[in-house]
C-alpha cells in the first residue's frame, strides 16, 4: 500500500482518552478527537478535518483545523489550516455534512504549524511540529511557541501540547501531567482509498 494512503486510513478516526478520565479525573477531563475526510473539491488534494472537544460539550470545539497530507522522502507531513468561520462548522467531528458548508475563502494557512510524521515500525508513527518555533499562539496577553508531540497507531493517538516563551524559552502552558492518551473508538477512512489519492499524487516529492 501507498506510505501517504497508508497513513491518512490509520489518522482517519474518533479516538477518546475515556480510560484515561475515569482513572484519573482530577487531571484529565474527557475529550473526544475526530480526523475525518475532506470532501476532494475543498482543496483538490488528500486532506482532513479535524476536531477536539471535551465530552460535555461537543458543540464547542476547542480546536479545529483542516490539513492536506503529502509526503517528502520518508517525512510525511500534515500541513495546518483554519476557517475563519469556525462556529459554522463546529460539530462536523460527528456530523460530518457540516462540511459541505466549507467555503474555500474561509480557509487561512497557519503558518508554520505543520506536523511532520515518521513511521518508526509498522502501523506506528511519531509526529512533532515542524521546526523553527514559528507556530505562534498567543495566551494571557503573549505570543508563545507551540511544541507537540504525538503517536499514532491503528489503536492509539498519544498527544501532549505545549507553549513557550519566545525570548526565553520557558514553558508557559501545557499539560503538566504527560501525554493525554486516546484509543480508537472508530475509524473513519471508509472514502481513503486509491482513487482518493489520484489527483493527490503530486502531493509526493
Amino acid at each position: 500500500m501507498d506510505s501517504l494512503l497508508k497513513f491518512a486510513r490509520i489518522l482517519a478516526g474518533h479516538f477518546s482518552n475515556y480510560q484515561q478520565a475515569q482513572y484519573n479525573p482530577k487531571d484529565f477531563a474527557r475529550i473526544n478527537i475526530y480526523f475525518r475526510p475532506l470532501p476532494f473539491k475543498i482543496f483538490g488534494k488528500p486532506s482532513l478535518y479535524s476536531e477536539q472537544s471535551y465530552d460535555h460539550d461537543p458543540w464547542n470545539p476547542y480546536r479545529q483545523g483542516m490539513h492536506n497530507l503529502r509526503q517528502k522522502d520518508e517525512l510525511l507531513i500534515v500541513e495546518n489550516f483554519g476557517y475563519r468561520q469556525h462556529h459554522r462548522i463546529a460539530g462536523a467531528g460527528r456530523y460530518p455534512d457540516l462540511l459541505n458548508k466549507i467555503k474555500t475563502e474561509q480557509i487561512e494557512e497557519r503558518c508554520g504549524c505543520a506536523m511532520h510524521f515518521k513511521e518508526m515500525r509498522d502501523g506506528y508513527y511519531e509526529g512533532s511540529v515542524e521546526p523553527g518555533k514559528k507556530c505562534l499562539v498567543p495566551r494571557d496577553g503573549k505570543l508563545t511557541y507551540l511544541v507537540s508531540e504525538v503517536e499514532l497507531s491503528s489503536q492509539s493517538w498519544n498527544s501532549r501540547d505545549r507553549g513557550y516563551d519566545l525570548e526565553t524559552d520557558v514553558q508557559c502552558w501545557g499539560s503538566e501531567h504527560g501525554l493525554l492518551r486516546f484509543e480508537r473508538i472508530a475509524e473513519l477512512n471508509e472514502s481513503i482509498n486509491e482513487n482518493w489519492l489520484k489527483s493527490g499524487s503530486d502531493n509526493i516529492e
